[in-house]
């Protein structure tokens, strides 16, 4: 009993030696409580038929109706494919473009031009889906420059926004200028931490900066890719509700609609 009693006795003297970490520890650890675990027991709403009057205990219980309802309805199948399809999309080519931006940043010697580029890259995120969808509206309507564009390649107009063809394509390109700039704040900061000893021994063998970047930048801010990868595709059924809700309609509803939506 006695080494126990010691491991306790020098565990308890680590926690106060570090109580100052411990107690800035406390209010993520509220909000987290808050705002994450707390709200979960109104997950029992999707057992009920909610009525706003009666509140979620008052209102009756339904059980698995709800459910029943959803995987029974004629067209869940196909809005089940636009959600891992439209996500996978996303992940697929919007998942690079913050690594991509933030390695071309990283290697702009021009502090102050680089700083200007970021916030540029940063300003859409602040904007609503709202916002963007207007601009979006803006540029992909059959009167917009892109047509304009095309014209005069002898091309016939596209209604981008109204064409199931190219509607994800536009919801893509949307969500990556959005979140592009955002997204390539964690990885300017995985990028500080490289050794700068490896880009000099690179130089010193002869790299050039696109090999550098191949065999040195990229490896080093591997395990935070991995890491941003595996919590990106633990969302691969958020396709984007906000999104779509402002910018879908009834010509492209086919393949837009999906399971939040």
């Amino acid at each position: 009993m006695r080494p126990n009693n010691e491991n306790t006795k020098r565990k308890w003297i680590l926690i106060f030696n570090d109580r100052q970490l411990y107690l800035m520890l406390i209010p993520g650890l509220v909000l987290l409580i808050i705002f994450r675990y707390i709200p979960m027991a109104g997950l029992v709403i999707a057992f009920k038929e909610y009525n706003v009057f009666q509140g979620i205990w008052e209102s009756p219980w339904v059980g698995f109706q709800h459910f029943i309802n959803l995987f029974t309805a004629p067209d869940f199948m196909n809005i089940l494919r636009n959600t891992f399809i439209i996500s996978f999309y996303k992940i697929l080519f919007g998942f690079p473009a913050p690594i991509i931006l933030a390695i071309l940043l990283n290697e702009i010697n021009n502090v102050t031009f680089k700083r200007i580029c970021q916030n540029i890259f940063y300003l859409p995120h602040f904007l609503s889906w709202v916002i963007i969808s207007g601009l979006a509206f803006e540029v992909f309507s059959k009167n917009a420059f892109i047509n304009d564009i095309i014209k005069l390649f002898g091309k016939e107009p596209i209604f981008f926004l109204g064409d199931p063809k190219y509607f994800r394509g536009v919801l893509v390109v949307s969500d990556i200028w959005k979140n592009v700039g955002w997204g390539t704040i964690i990885y300017l900061a995985a990028l500080t931490s490289i050794d700068i000893s490896l880009y000099d021994a690179a130089k010193i063998d002869g790299a050039n900066e696109f090999q550098q970047i191949i065999h040195v930048t990229i490896p080093g801010i591997i395990p935070v890719i991995s890491v941003t990868l595996i919590l990106r595709i633990s969302q691969i059924m958020d396709a984007g509700q906000d999104q779509i809700l402002m910018m879908y309609n009834a010509l492209v509803m086919k393949v837009s609609d999906i399971i939040d939506t």
